[in-house]
This record gives structure tokens, sequence and C-alpha cells, in this order.
């Protein structure tokens, strides 16, 4: 599934990326006029792809660089001059002017590097040894008795804590483990 959110402060903006980006066979899952609304609608995913400008509403685009978990990247779209000398990790650039065509292929290759990541990750999941499942699994019980979580909830919990931290999975069971007292 492609969790793309658009976000530009004119809406009418937003929607004519969106409807290029449907056209061109990428799903979207939102269009916003603030960083707050993008906030909210990225709460329930776990990855993702924000398409901005370089100023919304409420903030600029650094600072919704700074306030969406790492596991979401920017593609930011603005003349190259706005840019500063640098863009910030996990913000990828489009100049505008831009051609349809550099629109849905840079979508499309920020889409296949999330894809490998989450692959690589599922890799190293399958090449823990029993002692780090069991880590794992005893954070999930623990999860699941204290917060009366389903097991499923319970490991979406750890995994999406894991994603936003930096951190593997773990070591986010560790640190719930020691946050809870065991």
């Amino acid at each position: 599934m492609n969790d793309i959110v658009v976000v530009f402060p004119k809406k009418e903006v937003a929607i004519n990326i969106r409807n290029v980006l449907v056209r061109g066979g990428i799903d979207v899952y939102g269009v916003c006029t603030t960083g707050a609304q993008v906030l909210q609608a990225i709460d329930n995913l776990d990855e993702g792809v924000i398409i901005c400008g370089y100023r919304l509403k409420d903030m600029v685009y650094t600072q919704l660089r700074e306030s969406v978990p790492e596991s979401f990247e920017l593609l930011l779209i603005a003349s190259a001059d706005k840019w500063s000398r640098e863009l910030a990790e996990g913000v990828v650039g489009l100049s505008q002017p831009f051609k349809v065509y550099d629109l849905i292929n840079t979508v499309e290759m920020m889409l296949k590097a999330q894809q490998r990541r989450r692959r690589k990750r599922r890799e190293e999941a399958k090449r823990r040894n029993p002692a780090q499942r069991a880590v794992i699994e005893k954070a999930k019980s623990l999860l699941m008795e204290r917060n009366n979580l389903t097991e499923e909830e319970a490991h979406r919990y750890l995994q999406k804590n894991s994603m936003e931290s930096g951190t593997n999975m773990l070591e986010t069971a560790r640190m719930v483990l020691t946050i809870m007292g065991e």
C-alpha cells in the first residue's frame, strides 16, 4: 500500500498533484493544507511519503520534517533557490516547474526504497536468535497484560515505536521492559 499524503497551502494545488499521481497509477492516502492535518492523517500509518511545498499554512517543510517520524520521507516541490544548500535527511527535492514524468518517477523511486527497507527489516527479524525473540515476546506479553492489547496491537506498538525512534525492534522491546520494570 502506498501511504502518500499531499500537502500544499492551496487545496487546488494538492488536489491537482494527487490527480496526477492517481492518473500515473499511484494511490494517495490523503490531501491536506496544513502540517497539523498531516500529523493527524499519518497517525495511523507506519511509514510513507509526504509531498509538500516549501511553506504550509502553519509551518515550513523543515518543521514538518522534524515533526514526523523518521520512517516518513518528504518530497519537497519548490524552486531550487528555496532549498538552501542541501536538503535535510529524509527530504528529496523536485524543482519547480516540474514535468509529470519527473514527479511520478521520483515518487516511485521513493516508494521502492521504502519497500527495500521494509524487506530488509523483515529479513533481519527472521535472523533473530531464540533469546532475542524471547525478549520481544516478553515485551509483547507485558504490553498485552498491562495495556489490554491484543498480540497484533502489541506487535504493532513495538514496530511503530521502533520506526519512530530509529531503533530496531529488539532494542525497543528492551526499552519497554526497562520502563515497565521487568
